[in-house]
């Protein structure tokens, strides 16, 4: 039998499954928040004009929820190509909702210490930035509104998510 580890999306992971899966479930995150502050030059973006992308930033109060995927380790050469441009894996506990169950599981965070880390700025700003941004990925106003989406799909009410994509709503219906 293969090994299998349990992966943690938060972001374009939990929308655009583009790996082979055993099982998927809705699981949480404790002490952490979702966070739009990652450049992305290779996705969402260009180096010349980097678009912003989600990591998760330690927040000892915060709970994030996303969807958990059991996979085979061979799975980890595609995901660590897929989140390169300054994300690490981590080692985490996950609590998966619907089994009720705690198990360790994979997460990808990019830190601020990062080249392509970008930071915090105020949500109109945010959204701006990402309401012009481009990459070979496609846009990055496609990235946040397709991950507000899926968030909601799953029940999810993530404040920070909501508000860029309002903001992105109001700057597209602007003359």
């Amino acid at each position: 039998m293969r090994e299998q580890h349990w992966v943690f999306g938060y972001g374009s992971l939990i929308y655009k499954v583009d790996f082979p899966y055993l099982d998927r479930e809705v699981a949480l995150l404790r002490g952490w928040s979702r966070r739009f502050w990652q450049g992305s030059h290779d996705h969402r973006g260009t180096a010349e004009s980097p678009g912003r992308v989600v990591t998760l930033i330690q927040d000892e109060d915060a709970l994030c929820r996303g969807v958990a995927f059991l996979v085979e380790e061979s799975v980890f050469e595609h995901l660590d190509h897929r989140e390169k441009n300054g994300y690490e894996r981590h080692s985490t506990k996950l609590h998966l909702e619907h089994r009720d169950e705690t198990v360790t599981g994979t997460f990808y965070i990019a830190t601020s210490d990062n080249p392509a880390f970008l930071g915090d700025a105020p949500d109109s700003e945010l959204a701006k930035h990402i309401a012009h941004s481009q990459g070979p990925s496609g846009s990055n106003a496609d990235y946040l509104l397709s991950l507000a989406n899926a968030l909601r799909d799953i029940g999810e009410h993530d404040e920070h998510v909501q508000n860029l994509e309002r903001h992105l709503l109001a700057l597209k219906q602007a003359p």
